[in-house]
């Protein structure tokens, strides 16, 4: 358990990396990142300095939860900007740019992991590891570029729904294969489950308009708030509880109370609370990276960077002009789905499951080392791709002329 002292280090070293980030004029998320490593048990925790110890920040239950809280907000806040029936009635677009997205970055993930760890099993983590986008901090760096009210943000969008309902049948896939326990009954059973849970949320979606207004019949901004909150936090811990995302479910509850035609007064009150468990997040990921096994895969992480890093610009490129934009917007949405994260994570941790048994634990430990500072790596490079996509937008523009946007 961490004491409040502890907590107050934690958002104190938070507070300064966003002085940083003003000071630089860049963006705060690899900040927060690289914030989390130097907190962390990995470095903080192997310094003494004049013969003390210099005290360090665990992955507490509290940082976890608050993670989880972060990515909770963040999807919300992406459901907020997405309407149902803009998402149905694009739901050929989504499906088409979906299928590239998958077919090139779920192929090339797979190939590269055979050839990088040498197995079928650790073949399947990785292409997960590599095809699956960090909704969370794509959301994060949408909402600070102000692109979330742009053209390039229905196919971003679009293709992050389709990767976190293709990573709920995946994952329960991935752990009946790690723990080997690979019964087809019982893995057709947790992808009917996870199945059933998102398409009731969908339909909640369409036809519970009402019942969110009736959420909302308040002058109170506190009880709108805890309103807002408790049924966000329960769906999505109800989600996770049966193997759903936390992330789907919280995007479909966002795109519910899209409906009430109370966006702006949910998102006033609720941005700081949001910001505050986002940058817990991002923390987290720093905290997570141990730099010296970090180092022993860097090679294997460097690989993947310079390959992967062409296949998300292709396949969010492609996608985007499924959607009908032209080359400058398209650009955007393979620069913006470059970030990988959370499920990237989670996924290094059903590798370490399976350690000893259906994995060796060297490879298991490469595994997750490797999806550590992958994560570390496209993070930082997807957030700065995004910041700075002007000569890529004037790259793709006389590259491919067009009259579209």
């Amino acid at each position: 358990m961490a004491d409040l002292l502890t907590i107050g280090v934690l958002f104190s070293a938070i507070a300064l990396a966003s002085i940083g980030a003003a000071w630089l004029r860049t963006s705060v998320i690899p900040l927060y990142i690289v914030t989390g490593m130097v907190v962390s048990p990995a470095v903080a925790g192997e310094l003494v300095v004049e013969g003390y110890d210099v005290p360090a920040i665990a992955v507490t239950e509290f940082v976890e939860v608050g993670a989880e809280l972060g990515i909770v907000f963040l999807l919300f806040f992406l459901g907020l900007e997405f309407d149902v029936r803009r998402l149905l009635d694009q739901r050929e677009q989504m499906t088409r740019a979906g299928v590239i997205d998958l077919a090139i970055n779920g192929g090339i993930g797979l190939l590269l992991g055979y050839l990088l760890f040498g197995s079928a099993l650790a073949a399947f983590l990785a292409a997960g590891m590599v095809y699956i986008s960090s909704s969370a901090i794509i959301t994060k760096s949408l909402i600070d570029l102000g692109w979330i009210a742009n053209d390039e943000a229905a196919p971003m969008l679009g293709t992050l729904v389709f990767e976190d309902l293709v990573i709920a049948v995946y994952l329960a896939i991935a752990v009946a294969l790690v723990s080997g326990g690979g019964d087809p009954a019982s893995i057709g059973l947790s992808i009917v489950v996870a199945l059933a849970f998102i398409g009731a949320l969908l339909v909640l979606v369409v036809v519970g308009a009402p019942l969110f207004q009736a959420l909302l019949q308040s002058t109170s901004n506190e009880y709108l708030v805890l309103r807002v909150v408790g049924v966000t936090v329960f769906v999505a811990g109800l989600a996770l509880a049966i193997g759903v995302s936390e992330a789907v479910a919280a995007f479909f509850v966002g795109m519910g109370f899209a409906s009430t035609g109370q966006v702006e007064r949910i998102e006033r009150l609720l941005e700081p609370v949001r910001d505050v468990f986002a940058a817990v997040f991002f923390v987290w990921i720093g905290l997570e990276t141990d730099p010296q096994l970090v180092a022993g895969v860097a090679g294997l992480v460097l690989v993947a960077v310079v390959v992967t890093t062409p296949t998300k610009l292709a396949s969010g490129f492609l996608g985007g002009r499924a959607y009908g934009l032209g080359p400058r917007r398209s650009m955007r949405v393979g620069l913006g789905l470059v970030t990988r994260g959370e499920f990237t994570l989670i996924i290094a941790a059903v590798a370490l499951q399976g350690a000893g048994g259906t994995l060796s634990p060297t490879v298991a430990t490469d595994i997750s080392a490797f999806a550590v500072g992958y994560v570390l790596a496209m993070s930082v490079l997807g957030t700065l791709l995004m910041q700075y996509s002007s000569p890529f937008e004037r790259l793709a523009a006389a590259r491919f002329p067009s009259t579209a946007p």
